[in-house]
């Protein structure tokens, strides 16, 4: 069943052509500097707020943080856990995620059968997704022990994607990881929107308005942009690079 969320970002999609996903690290971002980052990126075009990552294990830090950041947003609030710990309260959505390309069977089905209950109990709207790490050497790579996608075999993102649709997901993320060196390869997502027919997000490494405008072009959906922002990357850039995903298609 689809919910608000997944409704207003189809409807965003149809107005933008792309949207921007903010992440916030609530390990990284103190509380009053993660509310002000939040509506900082709203104003400027951010269609979501994506709160987690890899290593977030501080839960009660975490729920802290997403509850400052609610009451500061009309965008939506969507946890993006990297395990139970990362599942709270007082946000509108969770990335209920599948890792898999995951070689440890917790990351594909355990976490989740422990999570859901918590997603139930909290309200969060579960949005469908295949989580992909592609690539190594990140922390997503690492706690998540993934069987990394090479950025140079689109073919074998396509062909998780491809599996993906036929369980039923509705929601692919080709990660190339918080603080990756290179972001996935235009021609990966290019392969991979040609097989699945969903909503496509890709996040790592994007860090100007050339290559968000490249991952756009080949048929993203969604962009994350997270360690840019953490690195001290100006308001002023993302917003070029908001600006300009929405016109690329």
């Amino acid at each position: 069943m689809i919910g608000k969320v997944e409704s207003f970002l189809k409807l965003e999609l149809e107005k933008k052509n792309a949207l921007l996903f903010v992440l916030i690290d609530s390990e990284v971002s103190n509380l009053e500097a993660s509310s002000k980052l939040a509506q900082d990126v709203e104003k400027i075009g951010a269609s979501a707020i994506l709160v987690g990552g890899s290593s977030a294990t501080d839960q009660i830090e975490m729920s802290q943080v997403v509850k400052g950041i609610k009451q500061g947003i009309k965008i939506p609030l969507i946890l993006f856990p990297g395990n139970v710990t990362g599942v709270v309260p007082d946000a509108d959505a969770i990335l209920f995620s599948s890792l898999m390309n995951s070689e440890n069977p917790y990351f594909i089905t355990q976490a989740q059968a422990l999570a859901a209950p918590s997603v139930a109990k909290f309200g969060l709207e579960p949005l469908p997704t295949a989580y992909l790490v592609v690539g190594d050497g990140t922390s997503a790579w690492f706690v998540g022990s993934a069987r990394g996608i090479p950025f140079e075999k689109p073919k074998i993102a396509a062909a998780y994607s491809l599996a993906a649709q036929f369980l039923g997901m509705r929601f692919v993320y080709l990660e190339a990881g918080s603080g990756a060196k290179t972001n996935v390869t235009p021609e990966m997502v290019k392969t991979v929107r040609h097989t699945f027919n969903g909503f496509l997000i890709v996040g790592g490494g994007i860090k100007d308005v050339e290559t968000a405008e490249s991952l756009v072009k080949a048929g993203a959906d969604a962009l994350v942009i997270g360690t840019f922002l953490e690195e001290g990357g100006s308001l002023t850039k993302l917003e070029e690079i908001a600006k300009a995903i929405q016109r690329s298609k």
